[in-house]
C-alpha cells in the first residue's frame, strides 16, 4: 500500500522498493498464490515487466532454471572480507527488547559470525545481546576463527543447497572439535547437522501457508 500507518514508518513500502532499485508484485491474490504452492510444492517461476515476454515463454524460463540441489550459492553472496559489526537494534524498535545486558557500555561477548548471506537485523540482536561481532566470509577457515579467539561461532542464514558448501561443512567440524560454542540459523543450522554426520533433502511443500510449524 502506497497509504503508510505504521507509526514507526517513515515511508512507503513502494517507495522503499523504489530507492533500493528492488523487485515487487502488486495486483495478484496472494493468498491464493500460497494455497497453490501449498498443494503443488515448491517450484521455479519467472516474473517479467517486459512486454516482449508472453506468459508462455516465462513458463519455458522457469523451467529451464536450474534445480536447487548442488547449488553453491553462498559465494555469490557472502562478503568478500572480515569486518566488525557494531550497530544494534533502531531505537523506535527497542522497547521490547530490553534486557539487562542490552543496557552495558562493553560487549563482553566475542562472536564470529560466518557470513553465508546474513540478515543484517541478526547482527544488531547479536550486538544488543552484549556481543562484539566479527563477520567473516563463508570461506573462513576453522583455523583463522579460532586464532581471533572468540567466546562463540555463529553460522548465519543463506541460500542454496547446503550440502554444496563444503568448504563451511569442513570449518564446522573442525571448530565442533575444538569444543567452540557454535550455533546456526536457518542454512547455518542445517551445516551444522551436515558436520555431524545428518544429511538433509530439499521439502516438497517447504514453509508455505499452516505447513510453517
Amino acid at each position: 500500500s502506497r497509504r503508510v500507518s505504521n507509526w514507526r514508518a517513515t515511508e512507503s513500502l513502494p517507495d522503499y522498493l523504489t530507492r533500493h532499485n528492488l523487485p515487487g508484485l502488486t495486483e495478484i491474490d496472494t493468498r491464493a498464490l500460497v494455497r497453490h504452492i501449498r498443494s503443488k510444492g515448491a517450484m521455479m517461476a519467472a516474473l517479467s515487466a517486459d512486454p516482449q515476454y508472453s506468459a508462455a515463454d516465462l513458463v519455458d524460463l522457469a523451467r529451464a532454471a536450474p534445480s536447487m540441489e548442488g547449488l553453491d550459492l553462498v559465494k555469490e553472496v557472502t562478503c568478500s572480507e572480515s569486518y566488525h559489526w557494531e550497530e544494534g537494534v533502531a531505537q523506535a524498535w527497542q522497547h521490547h527488547l530490553q534486557s539487562p545486558i542490552s543496557n552495558l557500555q562493553s560487549r563482553p561477548f566475542h562472536v564470529i559470525a560466518y557470513d553465508f548471506g546474513i540478515k543484517h537485523n541478526i547482527l544488531r540482536l547479536l550486538t544488543d545481546a552484549g556481543c562484539r561481532v566479527t563477520v567473516v566470509p563463508a570461506t573462513t577457515s576453522a583455523e583463522d576463527v579460532l586464532a581471533m579467539q572468540p567466546d562463540g561461532v555463529f553460522l548465519s542464514n543463506g541460500p542454496g543447497d547446503p550440502a554444496a558448501v563444503t568448504y563451511a561443512i569442513e570449518a564446522t567440524e573442525k571448530l565442533i572439535d575444538s569444543d567452540m560454542p557454535i550455533f546456526g540459523i536457518c542454512l547455518g543450522h542445517q551445516i551444522v547437522g551436515l558436520a555431524l554426520g545428518g544429511e538433509t533433502h530439499k521439502l516438497k511443500f517447504v514453509h508455505r501457508g499452516s505447513n510453517q510449524p
